[in-house]
């Protein structure tokens, strides 16, 4: 079963069980300023596992496309990439472990086509300071499950990490209990940093074992915990069972949930038994695209193959939902990956403008399953060709620069200078250094890697714990600005028209920067004039509730604006701003929240709403960005 089946029996296994399919969110959030891209399938609906009630019901399922930048130097091992799926499923204090476990493992074995002796699991060993339990509820039920086809389950502990190196795993060894660094969930990692109020539990992580022929040395003996490449994880399922109370205690939620997230390259990969992600259906193509522009071959470029190949089919489903290149935030990220394709596709003897080869190819194989890359296909395409024609004219000049290192020698620092501003691979400008007799002064190496270095910690830096939940950055000031962001979009169509839209909103504690369509710069009585609307209704105290509707009465008969007409369910959350007896709200806009109960709210200290600045975000899209101060 190839991986675009594997998706499609995934969605339809999970509805013939009662479970509302939902679309895939955006990869880019939508008001929340604590990560630049989504990088989970939990992620937009941690609130409803947090308690919110969602408007599909209470078991839901997707395959949620997920961006992940923080290792993007790291890419071009046979399982890692930066852009991938995560088919998900979640119960909403309606099923738990005993249905979740068999459902997994029905699927796993008898539609994906899984072997099942091959499949190995986690489950949490428990904590007697806290008063938690060892999870033998999931370990009984897996080994049941084992047990009904064959299969000798033994239970055994491991405890961390660093154990299970010195331990390995003995013949007829299964179900493994791992410590919380391993298998317990909260929005903060571990147990001891587990947030008070919140909901947590342990998980029970699901393993492929591909052969000890691929254990690689250097991380001791194999288990399912290490990142040897012997067992690679497939799944992961997130029983929420408790809340951290005041006291630091954990006490039983009177609601559990069920959180499910399984890599659909990873399952699809031990589908045809290769514990290498690009060889399956949905990344091959561009290998073999790769090969056929090149004249190279997988086995000698296999790493410049993996990392192209990667790196473009993030950056067109990045186009897709918006993203353009630039210097700043999701557009230098995807700058980063384009331009770090464009190097590598030197080592296979491009030279030449090669994307409007690639994308087309990325484009199709995904166009059946998300409509909106076929929409954009286009468009996606142009913008992508005209950063790499950018791209190669900044290689010219990076050349020239180059030369004016003829006296001298090469650092280090210069060296790095040419990589990070002119695109210019360190091998690349080596190379070129060797033919121009251009010298290079003596560990420049060291140099150039402590740069290396410190720029892939601010990557990291930039991005490290971001996603703990996306509840964090929706404080009091943040849903002020929500709300107030309701109010702006609804003003900016009173003074410039109807056909204004949202494209893009990033809210933290100190402003509101808001992206929307229109194609010219607003003069200063214009942004006075939605300043003033702004102010007006902020002052009138305005109601600010929400209703549940179906999707296509809320955009067709109630006239509720909504950013991503393609992206909702069949129920949506209608926010309402309007004075009481007033039937025509000043806004309506489907939108998940939070906000404040009335518009005088934001105006607490004597705050007024101010427009700082507005500018050019991209092509056709402006942006705005204001303060209640």
């Amino acid at each position: 079963m190839n991986a675009q089946q594997i998706r499609n029996e995934y969605l339809k296994f999970f509805e013939e069980r009662g479970h509302v399919i939902i679309p895939s969110a955006k990869l880019v959030p939508l008001n929340d300023p604590t990560t630049l891209f989504t990088g989970s399938g939990m992620q937009s609906l941690l609130p409803y596992l947090l308690g919110e009630s969602n408007p599909n019901g209470v078991r839901l399922a997707d395959s949620q496309t997920c961006f992940r930048s923080q290792d993007i130097d790291d890419i071009g091992d046979n399982r890692h990439t930066t852009f991938f799926e995560m088919l998900g499923n979640w119960s909403l204090g309606d099923y738990f472990k005993e249905q979740q476990i068999r459902w997994f493992f029905e699927f796993l074995t008898e539609k994906a086509g899984l072997d099942p002796n091959r499949i190995y699991v986690t489950a949490f060993i428990g904590d007697p300071e806290h008063g938690i339990p060892r999870d033998d509820e999931a370990a009984n039920i897996w080994q049941k499950v084992f047990g009904e086809k064959g299969i000798e389950a033994k239970i055994v502990e491991i405890g961390s990490q660093s154990d299970g190196d010195k331990r390995g795993v003995n013949p007829g060894e299964r179900i493994f209990f791992y410590d919380d660094h391993e298998n317990w969930w909260s929005r903060n990692g571990g147990i001891s940093s587990t947030p008070i109020g919140d909901p947590c539990g342990p998980d029970s992580e699901v393993f492929y074992d591909f052969g000890e022929q691929n254990h690689a040395e250097g991380f001791g003996l194999a288990h399912p915990a290490t990142d040897s490449g012997r067992f690679v994880e497939i799944g992961n399922q997130v029983f929420m069972q408790y809340r951290r109370m005041d006291d630091g205690s954990f006490e039983p939620l009177a609601k559990q949930n069920v959180d499910f997230g399984g890599g659909l390259e990873r399952i699809a990969a031990a589908a045809i038994d290769s514990p290498d992600v690009f060889k399956i259906s949905i990344l091959w193509p561009i290998i073999e695209k790769l090969q056929m522009i090149s004249g190279k071959n997988y086995e000698s470029h296999t790493e410049s193959m993996r990392v192209i190949a990667d790196h473009l089919r993030a950056a067109t489903f990045l186009a897709v939902d918006g993203v353009v290149p630039s210097n700043k935030e999701q557009g230098y990220v995807m700058r980063r990956l384009l331009r770090r394709a464009i190097r590598f596709a030197f080592d296979l003897g491009i030279e030449q403008n090669f994307l409007q080869e690639i994308v087309p190819v990325i484009a199709d194989l995904y166009a059946n399953n998300y409509p909106e890359v076929k929409t954009k296909r286009d468009e996606v395409i142009a913008i992508l060709v005209k950063e790499e024609k950018i791209f190669r004219q900044t290689l010219i000049k990076g050349l020239r620069e180059l030369n004016k290192f003829a006296v001298g020698g090469l650092t280090g620092t210069e060296l790095f200078t040419l990589y990070d501003t002119y695109g210019f691979p360190v091998e690349l400008s080596t190379e070129e250094a060797f033919k121009q007799n251009i010298t290079l002064s003596a560990d420049w190496r060291a140099e150039f890697d402590a740069k290396m270095l410190e720029q892939r910690l601010r990557s990291q830096t930039a991005t490290k714990g971001v996603f703990k939940g996306g509840l964090e950055g929706q404080g009091d000031m943040q849903t002020k600005y929500h709300t107030a962001a309701h109010l702006l979009g609804q003003a900016l169509r009173d003074v410039l028209g109807e056909d204004v839209a949202q494209r893009g909103c990033n809210i933290n504690e100190e402003r509101i920067r808001f992206d929307f369509s229109w194609s010219e710069k607003m003069t200063p009585e214009q942004i006075k004039q939605v300043e003033d609307i702004v102010n007006e209704q902020i002052d009138a105290d305005l109601k600010v509730a929400y209703a549940e509707y179906p999707t296509k009465v809320a955009f067709e008969e109630m006239g509720a604006h909504g950013e991503f007409s393609d992206k909702y369910g069949d129920k949506v959350k209608v926010y309402s701003i309007k004075a009481d007896g007033v039937n025509k709200p000043f806004s309506l806009e489907i939108c998940g929240g939070p906000h404040v109960g009335h518009t005088n709210e934001l105006a607490e200290g004597g705050k007024k709403f101010k427009i700082t600045k507005e500018e050019s975000s991209s092509a056709g899209v402006r942006r705005i960005k204001a303060v209640l101060a």
